[in-house]
């Protein structure tokens, strides 16, 4: 998989964009190279015998996409819908080739440029969400957000097997 934020910009280039975004009362972003688009919350049909966080496939223009929840992934909590939530697609490498993933939020908030000076090194975090997830803590002016790699999510959520078993012309082969 190759889906990760941006630590760092190539010298001379703008500084890496990240697409905010709420999961619970917490900020997270992810690098917008990896967005392919941003859809309201929709009908998710459930997957027999995928993980928990695996909420199942939603419609996107007549593909099967999967979805994940990461309310599940960093609380333990099922995200509840409200009129803010949506399903982030996501753009990613498996092993039959490319296709989208969703991702549940609460609430997209904004696409942020944040200059190399200004993230921080992952903290060491204890309880809900593991190290790995996180490459890094961006400084806003007023407020912190946590940067996702998403490629370790997915890996360790299962989601790389059923990724790699089902991606067919940028959707799930169900």
């Amino acid at each position: 998989m190759s889906i990760s934020a941006s630590r760092s910009p190539a010298p001379g280039t703008a500084a890496p964009q990240y697409l905010t975004f709420s999961v619970g009362q917490e900020m997270f972003a992810v690098g917008t190279q990896c967005i392919r688009e941003i859809v309201e919350y929709g009908p998710i049909t459930p997957l027999p015998m995928a993980p928990p966080k695996v909420r199942g496939i939603t419609n996107l223009r007549g593909a099967a996409i999967p979805v994940l929840d990461l309310g599940l992934c960093f609380g333990g909590v099922q995200t509840l819908e409200n009129p803010r939530t949506c399903i982030v697609m996501l753009e990613v490498d498996g092993g039959g080739g490319t296709g989208l993933v969703g991702i549940i939020v609460d609430a997209v908030s904004e696409v942020l440029e944040i200059p190399a000076e200004q993230i921080e090194p992952a903290p060491a975090l204890q309880g809900r969400l593991s190290p790995e997830f996180v490459v890094g803590v961006g400084k806003l002016s007023d407020r912190f957000v946590l940067l996702l790699d998403i490629a370790h999510l997915l890996s360790r959520n299962d989601w790389s097997a059923l990724l790699a078993s089902n991606i067919n012309e940028g959707g799930l082969n169900v």
